[in-house]
């Protein structure tokens, strides 16, 4: 249960955080994907609560695409590993391609994992004009010949959403390699080219999925939680209720470059531990349409560690090469 925390108190908590006002450079956040997905999102919500709580007056976004993930991390540990006031978004989806070799040589003790500050879950999208209007169509649709239904993802076979569709069609008993598909760099792309008709279904994320159903762009046919989900999501089922017990959580959270003082990780890991626990930022973090998970320092690595070993069982399971 989250303490409640006022604004002010939170201010004055993070007074001694990172250096209000005297960054240098400017505190950024990084979305190691194009504009519109899941890692934007992570970087919104923290300019909102770290700003507003006073830790630093702006939080600017940047993008760095490529590799799903796999340009920012190398970069952040070869090129600009030692900046302080950087943070780096990242996923359960980068912990999938790290686990798979694709991030190359690097792995989890590369980089400082900061906080994880909230959890997504997969979701079942098609457009508004699909002819699918709950799971078991699409399953259907998905068994008769799976090359008539194309899956847009984004990253490319054992990525994160690849992941979703494979496991789906498993539960259906459907070959996962028979699936076709088209891949995107990021959620953001996948989504518009669903709205544009181009693909049939995005295994993407909720939060990403629901801007658009909010709009009547798109239809969410199932949730992938072990449980439905309260508050916006109460209307949505899961993919367990409609016969096909699939989950899928996303984590989301930051880590830092490699070589960031130790000071400096142990300040910003502080001030997440300050800010996670307040009544503002669980206000945020609901408004971005993320549900309440918070880990940071030391558990969250340990977090990490244990999802890359299990991913990279669930990888090879499904016959994906590890390199």
């Amino acid at each position: 249960m989250l303490r409640l925390v006022t604004r002010a108190l939170v201010a004055a908590a993070l007074a001694a955080g990172p250096r209000a006002g005297t960054a240098s450079p400017p505190a950024q956040c990084v979305a190691p994907a194009r504009p519109g997905g899941g890692f934007e999102l992570t970087c919104a919500l923290l300019r909102a609560a770290l700003v507003r709580a006073g830790v630093v007056p702006g939080l600017r976004t940047t993008y760095l695409p490529g590799g799903v993930g796999a340009v920012a991390f190398e970069t952040f540990v070869t090129q600009r590993p030692a900046e302080a006031d950087t943070l780096v978004a990242f996923s359960s989806g980068s912990l999938l391609n790290i686990a798979q070799g694709k991030f190359g040589k690097y792995g989890v003790d590369d980089v400082r994992w900061v906080a994880a500050v909230g959890v997504d879950y997969g979701a079942v999208t098609v457009g508004a004009a699909s002819p699918h209007r709950s799971l078991a169509s699409l399953m259907a649709a998905l068994r008769a010949d799976p090359q008539k239904v194309t899956f847009g993802i984004g990253g490319t076979v054992g990525g994160q959403d690849w992941m979703k569709a494979a496991l789906l069609a498993r539960a259906a008993g459907v070959e996962p390699r028979a699936l076709r598909y088209v891949s995107f760099e990021g959620g953001g792309d996948a989504q518009v080219a669903l709205q544009a008709g181009h693909v049939d279904v995005v295994p993407g994320d909720l939060a990403e999925s629901e801007r658009g159903a909010r709009d009547g762009r798109v239809r969410i046919l199932a949730v992938l939680a072990d449980h439905r989900l309260g508050g916006r999501y109460a209307a949505v089922p899961t993919a367990a209720e409609q016969g096909y017990p699939v989950a899928w959580p996303t984590i989301r959270g930051v880590y830092l470059g490699r070589k960031v003082s130790d000071r400096d990780h142990a300040r910003w890991v502080a001030t997440f531990d300050r800010l996670l626990a307040s009544e503002e930022f669980a206000r945020l973090r609901e408004e971005h349409g993320l549900l309440p998970f918070a880990s940071t320092g030391a558990a969250l690595e340990s977090h990490v560690e244990n999802t890359v070993r299990d991913h990279a069982a669930l990888a090879r399971s499904l016959g994906l090469p590890m390199r």
